[in-house]
């Protein structure tokens, strides 16, 4: 057998291949966009191009909380309606996109860039721990919500945040509990014991 002839000309294998990188991408999903890109006119592609590179360049974090920003300080934190007084920690910028979709949170958050993982080499020291300490104890903060997803890395980092946290103020975690549908001998160790300790008497 001779060399394997690539289907595609190099310039578009080159786009199939970066697209592929991005996350959920596989090869089927990156080839659709790629042939998409390509039969869109050459101004739209220049503007997905230039917002591509406009968001990398003026994208960056919030000095405040870490969420993503265009400004030094987010809007979320410029926002005078929102109650000073109470904190949601996250791990991560999508969390903060969720949660104000849900509309029920009016505080302020603060984003920690990831959860405590040894395994990973990522320890506190590479998160946006001792900041958050420092603004909850200057700033009045009543209370801390911990909402980090209970998977055993997000536990080691709710009760590690949580224990620096008490000193200052209230520290409360969001309440996780079975899928509607999910049945108990499926469920992890962790989400069942959520489950447990937020049950509530029957009605």
């Amino acid at each position: 057998m001779g060399d394997k002839t690539t289907v595609y000309t190099r310039p578009l294998a080159r786009l199939i291949e970066q697209l592929q990188r991005l996350p959920g991408v596989g090869p089927k999903t990156a080839q659709r966009l790629a042939l998409h890109i390509l039969k869109r006119s050459e101004e739209e592609v220049q503007a997905l191009a230039q917002a591509l590179v406009e968001a990398k360049k003026q994208v960056g974090l919030c000095q405040v909380c870490f969420h993503l920003s265009a400004e030094p300080t987010c809007e979320i934190c410029r926002n005078a309606n929102r109650d000073n007084t109470t904190i949601c920690v996250v791990a991560d910028s999508r969390d903060v996109i969720a949660l104000e979709k849900t509309r029920e949170y009016k505080g302020k958050y603060h984003v920690l860039g990831g959860v405590i993982s040894p395994m990973d080499g990522i320890g506190p020291d590479q998160l946006h721990i001792q900041q958050l300490v420092r603004r909850v104890s200057q700033r009045g903060i009543k209370e801390v919500i911990l909402a980090i997803s209970p998977s055993v890395e997000g536990e080691t980092t709710t009760l590690y945040v949580g224990h620096l946290l008490k000193p200052f103020t209230k520290v409360t975690r969001i309440a996780f509990g079975l899928p509607v549908g999910g049945d108990l001998e499926y469920a992890d160790e962790v989400t069942l014991a959520r489950a447990l300790e937020g049950r509530r008497e029957l009605d």
